[in-house]
């Protein structure tokens, strides 16, 4: 059995693409750098993280960028010998603008290096790529209209303007003839995440829609021109847990189908899982996998007869899961950052980070404040688990209390909670905690142990313990005790897409990590020598 969520933590807008025996899924990483996550398989069912594509300058610079801008919704395809990664990078997401760049890269190995990329149009966001029968590709992406009045009212969510199509030229790369409005989608609204393929003379679209909260659907349709019109799936959605609030994955929506070698047929989804009270998906939007079958109408279905997706699902025979170790350890050896982690927005992480100044160790420059749109050294991996305990030691001499530099549980500049040893000019070395529960009122840093409590000279080590929406702060000066609670409970439940303003506000997910900053400019360095996380 396929167990869901194949990809869990922070992984959403799944593309996936099969190349002869073996699978892989492109998920979107918004500001996290380097962007997009690529996943490999061969049985559907254990899946390895093996590319991060866009890894410097000329491919991608987010620097600048406000939360949930970056790399949206990207489409991986293989054609003509070689893969092609389709992506936006969003510079804007307040307001009536997006600011939505699309651009293509190509190679011949996931596991090699990428082409610089080629522009491709600023219309809207999520693009993909098809690839026709006859050797034609053609590029879609949904268009925005910036005129609208907001989200709401009638029609619905009128800035999202219908599915535009165009030929792509893979030759002098760029689009050529017409711009065709396809699909202006189903009564839902907001319809966006295309995804083309054909079968049997029809060409199949499907489409995220309802935004990307509670109401998010997988739509189908189908044409036998691939420029339209298109018709609707007989149940509109292929894929949905929108009238199912006791279903298991909710917030479903966002995939691509994909087709196995003895034509066996799945659809990929993002989704949540959300923790009572307040469903609030603490791991952000993850991926699962669906099975499905083809009816004598020819429409896919899903193969449970509902639209509503299931935990567990048929696999490949054969298919063994693996099992995963509930601990992780990273000693950063070796003169590499692991490859679970990543930090945010810059193409120079020289300027954040190094593994060589001090083997053995990862060795922080603390610049601009925790939360910086610009240069922010924090480093971290995602949270997989509703409970679990990550660990560090921390070698820091501050000189001034804008010096900081420690653990944190991480979403954005608004949702954090942060345990880091400073300076306070009566308690000497200290710890202090720093706390952001959400942007309203008005994203306010509050201090829950106020000026700290005094520590002792030498390496420290912290930890978190985060049991579904409640998080512990812990410290021990090493060879010096056992573990105290420092601080009070702290909710963890808004490190999560609807903390803060809500759902519709930002898109990632949780991070646990290291950071520091130097609010002086001078760059103060932070050493941690190791880093655990362990699923409780």
């Amino acid at each position: 059995m396929i167990r869901n969520p194949i990809l869990p933590g922070f992984n959403p807008d799944p593309s996936i693409c099969r190349v002869g025996e073996d699978y892989y899924i492109a998920t979107s990483t918004f500001e996290w750098y380097p962007g997009v996550q690529i996943h490999h398989s061969r049985d559907l069912v254990n899946w390895t993280l093996v590319r991060r594509p866009l890894e410097r300058k000329a491919q991608l610079d987010m620097r600048g960028e406000p939360d949930s801008c970056g790399i949206w919704a990207p489409c991986l395809s293989h054609a003509d010998g070689q893969f092609w990664l389709v992506y936006t990078d969003v510079k804007r997401y307040d307001g009536n603008f997006k600011d939505a760049h699309n651009y293509i890269v190509t190679s011949p190995r996931i596991e090699g290096e990428w082409s610089d990329p080629a522009y491709v149009n600023s219309s809207g966001f999520d693009p993909s790529l098809f690839h026709d029968d006859d050797g034609r590709k053609w590029f879609a992406n949904m268009q925005w209209n910036h005129r609208s009045e907001g989200y709401g009212g009638a029609p619905k969510t009128p800035a999202f303007d219908g599915i535009l199509l165009q030929e792509w030229d893979a030759q002098s790369k760029s689009l050529i003839g017409p711009i065709k409005n396809i699909f202006a989608g189903s009564p839902l609204g907001l319809v966006e995440g295309p995804h083309l393929f054909k079968r049997n003379g029809w060409y199949y679209l499907t489409t995220a829609e309802g935004g990307t909260a509670y109401e998010h659907a997988v739509t189908m349709a189908r044409s036998r021109s691939i420029d339209g019109s298109y018709e609707m799936h007989p149940n509109i959605y292929l894929i949905t847990s929108k009238d199912h609030p006791e279903a298991a994955l909710q917030r479903a929506g966002h995939g691509q189908y994909v087709e196995t070698p003895d034509g066996q047929s799945y659809h990929t989804h993002l989704c949540g899982r959300p923790l009572p009270p307040h469903r609030r998906c603490t791991l952000g939007r993850e991926t699962s996998l669906q099975k499905c079958v083809w009816k004598e109408d020819e429409w896919l279905y899903l193969e449970n007869g509902t639209v509503v997706p299931d935990v567990e699902v048929p696999g490949l025979n054969g298919a063994v899961p693996s099992e995963k170790p509930r601990r992780a350890d990273y000693n950063f050896d070796g003169g590499k950052l692991p490859a679970d982690f990543q930090w945010l927005r810059t193409p120079r992480p020289e300027r954040l980070f190094s593994l060589t100044q001090r083997p053995g160790h990862l060795r922080l420059f603390a610049r601009e404040s925790i939360g910086s749109w610009f240069e922010q050294s924090l480093v971290a991996r995602r949270q997989e688990h509703h409970r679990f305990r990550a660990a560090t030691v921390i070698e820091f001499a501050p000189d001034t209390y804008q010096q900081v530099a420690g653990l944190t549980h991480y979403y954005n500049r608004f949702k954090l909670h942060a345990l880091a040893v400073t300076l306070h000019e009566k308690l000497g070395r200290c710890l202090t905690i720093l706390s952001c529960a959400g942007d309203y009122p008005d994203g306010r840093l509050t201090f829950p142990i106020g000026g700290g409590v005094s520590i002792p000279d030498g390496r420290i080590q912290l930890s978190m313990e985060v049991t579904d929406n409640d998080l512990q702060f812990f410290w021990q000066a090493e060879g010096m005790g056992a573990w105290q609670a420092i601080g009070p409970v702290l909710d963890a439940g808004v490190i999560s897409d609807e903390g803060g303003r809500g759902e519709h506000g930002s898109f990632t997910g949780a991070f646990v990590g290291m950071f520091a900053f130097d609010t002086s400019g001078r760059a103060q360095i932070a050493d941690f020598d190791w880093f655990n996380y362990d699923e409780l």
